[in-house]
């Protein structure tokens, strides 16, 4: 019997190398999927977009009811030439005022008051007051009337010094009349039959009290 010569020595060196190179190959396959495993980053979360924020709510404050800076006061006063008396009384910013000689001559005046206490008060026959309140304590100021200007200063007035009203029908007449009563107690005033003026009887200043042709009449304190 033959010895195994040299072809056999080849033939199991082949299958030793074919069995080395298969596994080469399934050792690199492994590594190379190992190294792609490691390589690939991880896939990141996706950031959370943060909602829009609310917008404030624009808070408008409650409008503050506007109040006048002049205060409500009365004052009553004389002319510089002493020849007629001026009243006037403020209320909520709004004035109301009496010019009167005391005979024949009169005025009713209505206007606003500003707030730096000047004023221009007009009437229905085309009187003018200007004036302006100095210190809270008094007015001074011009009356014009029928072309002529009168200059006047009125002091603070407490009831019942101030300006006076009552109107009335007295025998089928109409009756309107107006008072000045100053701080000293002096009054001035025209009570106007049918639009025909003549001094006025006066009044009692506590309860307003006064007697015009025979009939007992109730003066009240003018506002605005």
């Amino acid at each position: 019997m033959k010895r195994p010569g040299p072809l056999l020595t080849l033939l199991a060196g082949l299958v030793l190398g074919l069995f080395i190179l298969t596994l080469n190959v399934t050792s690199g396959t492994k590594t190379a999927s190992s190294s792609y495993s490691e390589a690939s980053p991880a896939a990141s979360p996706s950031p959370k977009k943060s909602a829009p924020a609310s917008p404030t709510p624009t808070v408008t404050p409650s409008p503050t009811p506007s109040k006048s800076a002049v205060p409500n006061a009365s004052y009553a006063g004389r002319t510089d030439d002493d020849t007629a008396s001026v009243a006037v009384t403020i209320r909520d910013g709004k004035a109301v005022a009496y010019f009167c000689d005391g005979r024949y001559k009169e005025a009713w005046l209505r206007g606003p008051v500003a707030d730096d206490g000047t004023m221009k008060l007009t009437a229905p026959n085309g009187a003018v007051l200007d004036g302006k309140l100095q210190q809270g304590t008094k007015i001074r100021g011009t009356v014009k009337d029928e072309g002529r200007k009168y200059a006047f200063t009125a002091d603070k007035a407490v009831k019942p010094s101030g300006l006076w009203r009552a109107t009335a029908k007295v025998r089928g007449a109409k009756i309107d009349g107006g008072w000045i009563v100053l701080p000293n107690g002096r009054q001035t005033g025209i009570v106007t039959r049918d639009g025909k003026a003549a001094a006025a009887p006066r009044i009692d200043p506590e309860t307003g009290a006064v007697t015009v042709d025979g009939q007992q009449l109730t003066a009240q304190p003018v506002t605005p």
